[in-house]
């Protein structure tokens, strides 16, 4: 099926809507970062640094400046998510950016100064997860997207 010409297709490539999905849900944790109740102890939300201890979900620790971190990486994404090209790089940059901060989060001391995110156990393994599965949906759909366009 052709698109007639003169008109615009709003069909979206799998890794444009992978980029769309995961900026999305950055987007929605980040904004419920900053709700009392789903962040537990919301009163003990700090900038940055370890001394925040509000979490959210009860699980994850977070922080003002983490909270921003989620909200900015949501709209990288919906923006990504405009293109192809774009939504790949974000899927594997945001995932290589998600494993160097899962080593981070394994080598720092989580009662430092150095520990500036903050980072706990639950949040080095929800980084690596993300991490892993940003670089395979940006290296599985972009193969994906090259074989149906070729073919």
């Amino acid at each position: 099926m052709s698109t007639p010409i003169g008109a615009t297709s709003t069909a979206r490539a799998p890794i444009q809507l992978a980029a769309l999905v995961v900026g999305a849900i950055f987007l929605l944790v980040g904004v419920l970062g900053f709700i009392p109740g789903v962040t537990t102890d919301y009163d003990a939300l700090r900038w940055a640094g370890h001394e925040s201890h509000a979490q959210l979900f009860g699980i994850f620790t977070v922080s003002v400046l983490h909270n921003l971190v989620h909200l900015v990486f949501g709209v990288l994404g919906l923006i990504a998510a405009a293109g192809a090209a774009t939504a790949r790089i974000f899927l594997l940059g945001g995932g290589v950016v998600y494993l160097a901060l899962w080593v981070y989060g394994l080598l720092v001391d989580q009662h430092s100064d150095a520990n500036f995110v903050p980072l706990d156990d639950a949040d080095n393994w929800l980084h690596l997860g993300l991490g892993l599965g940003m670089v395979a949906l940006g290296l599985i759909l972009s193969r994906r997207t090259r074989t149906t366009t070729l073919g």
